[in-house]
């Protein structure tokens, strides 16, 4: 199978926009030439293909760019299936503009045994979207109180160890998860929050929970944890990652860290960017996430960590929940929202089509970064690599609708909000896996 996409904007090495041409063969970037240069270029450069048997796409000048990378989602399946199935998740990922997708493991049964892994695996390859990257639980139901077969999940196919969900309370059982991920060159992902001082509160503590008599989650329940955790890392030489980082503190911790060699890497939220405890209209639940929305303080400490590279990666944290579980209301309903449909619109809008970032910072961050982080074969638009690709109409204005979702999920804070950069083609592998048909 081959393809050809003519007039398409592509980033250079400066950061600059340039129109080009690729040529897609057998799931593999083959060539990319300069879209002036003619398609004969392509066809008299001893390239194995027949230019008759060519399937062509006019991108007519829309940015392509390598397929997003999400390292942080939730696909509910198995247990959860009414909530999201990898299906349906996968399907509001390469809507998104996703093509590669790390899932959590808690999930029913928690995904913690080297079966739970495969049965993934085979519902990805047989939805045929994005590629799904499980992860496997680092104890035994998530319940901090045995650790998983690392060797055995490790062989089955997971990609690191995480509790995500809740945060590992034994700092005796992090480390001894550390150095047993560290022996076998695998990563550690930290859920951070201490469950002493989480319990019962729905959202962060400050004006909004003071004003609506609920209790906060306050700012060092994460920082805590983080703290711990870089101290354990350093100890046992293990890459530890910090999952969707939204506390000054937490981000005062990691620069230190990095400043002084020890491998730590971090992620961030769209939601986390954009949005404080301020913004929360009201008893809400489609404003309810865990991390909770901090301080604005705290949200302008994302975005500089995320500049300065203290956060690497950006990630959606993507966790649909039914209507009927959302509208228990603040203090019941489950927390989470669902973020692959509109997270690069969202950053896009805010940031890019503002001057704040350019548009290489933010494709970086969603690509080229999390690939490095997590050594993934994929994130690059160049020859020879995995033809992976994204195509954004960076004009086109449309509204946040709910109801257009790809995922069972509708449960999203931004529902009205005016959005440019919309993702409207996206393969994988070379096979063309959504496509908005449009022009």
């Amino acid at each position: 199978m081959a393809q050809l996409i003519t007039n398409a904007s592509v980033l250079n090495e400066q950061g600059e926009l340039e129109r080009k041409s690729i040529l897609i063969i057998d799931g593999k970037i083959e060539m990319i030439v300069d879209a002036q240069a003619g398609l004969s270029l392509l066809f008299e450069s001893g390239t194995p293909v027949d230019e008759r048997k060519v399937e062509k796409i006019d991108a007519h000048g829309k940015l392509v760019i390598p397929g997003l990378i999400d390292m942080h989602v939730h696909l509910r399946e198995p247990g959860f299936e009414h909530k999201e199935t990898i299906e349906t998740g996968s399907r509001s990922a390469v809507k998104g503009g996703f093509t590669t997708i790390a899932c959590m493991p808690n999930t029913r049964p928690v995904t913690d045994k080297p079966e739970t892994v495969q049965l993934v695996l085979n519902k990805a390859a047989e939805a045929g979207l994005a590629k799904v990257l499980p992860y496997a639980a680092i104890t035994k139901g998530e319940l901090g109180r045995e650790l998983t077969d690392f060797e055995a999940l490790k062989a089955a196919g997971t990609i690191g160890f995480t509790d995500d969900g809740v945060g590992v309370q034994s700092a005796q059982m992090m480390k001894d998860a550390m150095y047993k991920a560290a022996a076998l060159d695998m990563p550690v992902i930290a859920h951070c929050e201490d469950n002493t001082l989480v319990e019962g509160a729905p959202v962060a503590e400050g004006e909004f929970a003071r004003r609506h008599g609920l209790k906060g989650i306050p700012n060092e329940s994460e920082a805590i944890h983080v703290g711990r955790d870089i101290l354990l890392a350093e100890a046992t030489g293990v890459h530890y990652h910090v999952c969707h980082v939204s506390t000054e503190q937490s981000i005062r911790l990691i620069r230190q860290a990095k400043e002084i060699g020890i491998n730590v890497t971090a992620e961030v939220c769209p939601h986390h960017l954009l949005l404080s405890e301020e913004d929360i209209p009201g008893l809400d639940a489609n404003w309810k996430m865990n991390p909770p929305l901090r301080s604005a303080r705290d949200v302008q400490a994302c975005i500089e960590a995320l500049q300065d590279g203290t956060i690497d990666i950006i990630v959606t944290d993507h966790a649909p929940h039914s209507e009927e579980e959302k509208a228990k209301g603040m203090q019941l309903a489950p927390f989470g929202i669902v973020g692959f449909e509109t997270a690069f619109p969202l950053l896009y809008t805010r940031f890019v089509a503002t001057g704040v970032w350019t548009l290489e910072f933010l494709v970086q961050r969603m690509t080229v970064d999390p690939a490095r982080v997590f050594g993934l074969n994929t994130g690059r638009l160049e020859e020879g690599a995995p033809a992976d690709l994204t195509m954004i109409d960076l004009e086109s204005e449309q509204v946040v609708d709910p109801l257009t979702f790809e995922s069972k999920g509708r449960n999203t804070p931004f529902t009205g909000w005016k959005l440019k950069g919309w993702p409207v083609k996206t393969w994988v592998d070379g096979r063309l896996v959504w496509s908005a048909n449009v022009q």
